[in-house]
């Protein structure tokens, strides 16, 4: 008897080996699948914009009329403030679910939601305005001044707590998606490991179908991922393994129609499909799906390197970094003695980066190494452990007891704040290049001097010196061709939060 669904070849049994190094048969229910554990998790997200939208407005009430009963005319009518309450927060959670923040595809996506959160908050306030507005009922200003900063920062502060929970949780192989990856050997792979290399990853690879030749088994990380034979079995097989979604990396070579006639084999099945774009590096608000006569079209905006956006960029670093520098004075002032006294030479440390489009300017630093660090640095280059064109050492010799302290927690970087107010620097940006690292750019990376050096940045808080040197590049040309204000605000909390647990900095 043959067949009828394709065989998963493997050389030995299917298995995933878990972040614990536990290996786990793949029949066995490691997590809820999509549908349990997504209803689960809106629960607690429902339960908890419940309460803090009660909490914030019962705060809001109090803090503006005390606990006596206020009345407001409503038509000719009196209507209590706590009824008003009650509109107000029923008409913010509707429109919370209205705008499908608790949607699996939305959830612990980070900007994504929390711009959904806000969206969905400022709309329910400006409607509820316009509609107090027209039937004429005049609610005090004060109760709303309070009601919405209080309760969208408690919103926002309620998704960051279970999204750094969710993440955990996937950390440990649950709460994710189990999928499928289907498509030329080569998408598959790049698909797989880029899923496998994220700690917050919502899917869980359980097998691949490629498309012409392909091995036993792939292997991403510590997963071994069965291959099956056959793409005009894929529906049947993503049944047999139970699935919760079905990737597409790139474009299988079969034919014109595959997704189409795959989207119809997966109807009626509890089952998505995933279309993985080969659009390397380029972000989500460049990319834009305009449908022309049925022929879906993808249009990828250009990079621009001037304009409105920039200008607000730069208001942004002025106004950061001259309030930095102000509240930073006493601070500088403990690290000046600090470096002083610890060795001989100057407190600030001055060098030559290049900036902008190649024009060179002085860099300010606490200084971390010995006056004559440059001459001893030609003895230590056989002992480079740098990325690249990058010269890093651990347990550098050059450096100061108190330098390895101000390197660890990138306290030797503050006086950059200066920089950024005079515009050689932006609070986020590429890492500044010393001229030698510029000359042994390949072309490409000279892209990298489209827009300012940053005092942080994409290669900062994902890992630094840790990083390959592609990677360090990759990071940087990302950031320079899809970077936004709400982007460079999550890296500066990101920043923050890698101050207190250095990775990479020596």
């Amino acid at each position: 008897m043959t067949e009828t669904t394709p065989r998963l070849h493997s050389a030995s049994p299917v298995r995933r080996i878990t972040r614990a190094g536990v290996r786990i048969d793949q029949a066995e229910a490691v997590a809820p699948n999509l549908a349990n554990w997504a209803r689960s998790y809106r629960q607690k997200l429902r339960i908890t914009d419940a309460v803090i939208i009660v909490a914030a407005i019962a705060l809001a009430q109090v803090a503006r009329f005390g606990i006596d009963d206020k009345s407001v005319d409503v038509a000719g009518h009196t209507v209590d403030y706590w009824q008003v309450s009650v509109i107000v927060a029923l008409s913010w959670l509707a429109m919370i679910g209205v705008f499908r923040t608790r949607d699996s595809r939305v959830v612990g996506a980070g900007a994504s939601e929390y711009r959904l959160v806000i969206n969905a908050s400022m709309l329910t306030f400006g409607l509820v305005a316009i509609a107090f507005l027209i039937l004429q009922i005049n609610v005090a200003r004060g109760y709303f001044i309070i009601t919405l900063p209080i309760g969208l920062s408690g919103l926002l502060f309620g998704r960051y707590y279970w999204r750094r929970w969710l993440i955990r949780q996937r950390e440990l192989g649950h709460f994710l998606s189990r999928a499928l990856v289907v498509g030329d050997i080569a998408d598959v792979s790049y698909v797989i490991n880029q899923i496998d290399g994220k700690t917050g990853a919502a899917y869980r690879v359980v097998g691949a179908v490629v498309d012409g030749s392909h091995p036993n088994e792939l292997i991403a990380g510590r997963q071994h991922i069965p291959v099956a034979t056959d793409l005009d079995g894929i529906a049947a097989t993503a049944s047999r393994l139970g699935v919760d979604a079905v990737i597409v990396a790139g474009q299988p070579q079969q034919s014109n129609d595959f997704i189409r006639r795959l989207g119809w084999q997966l109807e009626g099945a509890a089952t998505e499909l995933v279309l993985a774009a080969r659009l390397v590096d380029i972000a989500g608000p460049r990319i834009h799906f305009r449908p022309v006569e049925g022929l879906p079209l993808i249009h990828v905006e250009i990079p621009q390197y001037d304009g409105l956006k920039h200008a607000l960029k730069r208001t942004l670093d002025v106004t950061l970094s001259g309030l930095a520098l102000v509240a930073l004075l006493p601070l500088f002032a403990v690290l000046a003695v600090l470096v002083k006294r610890d060795s001989a030479g100057p407190v600030i440390f001055r060098q030559e980066r290049v900036g902008r489009n190649g024009k060179t300017f002085s860099m300010r630093k606490f200084r971390s190494m010995v006056i004559e660090a440059e001459v001893l640095l030609e003895g230590l280059r056989d002992q480079n452990e740098g990325a690249g064109v990058l010269f890093k050492m651990h347990n550098d010799p050059r450096v100061t007891r108190v330098g390895a302290i101000l390197r660890r927690f990138s306290l030797d970087e503050l006086p950059q704040l200066w920089n950024v107010f005079i515009g050689d620097m932006s609070l986020v940006g590429p890492r500044p290049p010393l001229a030698r690292e510029v000359a042994g750019y390949e072309d490409h990376v000279h892209r990298r001097l489209f827009i300012k050096p940053g005092l942080t940045g994409m290669w900062q808080v994902n890992g630094r010196s840790d990083l390959s040197w592609d990677e360090g590049v990759r990071l940087d040309l990302y950031y320079v061709e899809n970077w936004s204000l709400t982007g460079d605000l999550i890296i500066m909390w990101r920043t923050l939060k890698v101050l207190t647990k250095p990775t990479g900095a020596y």
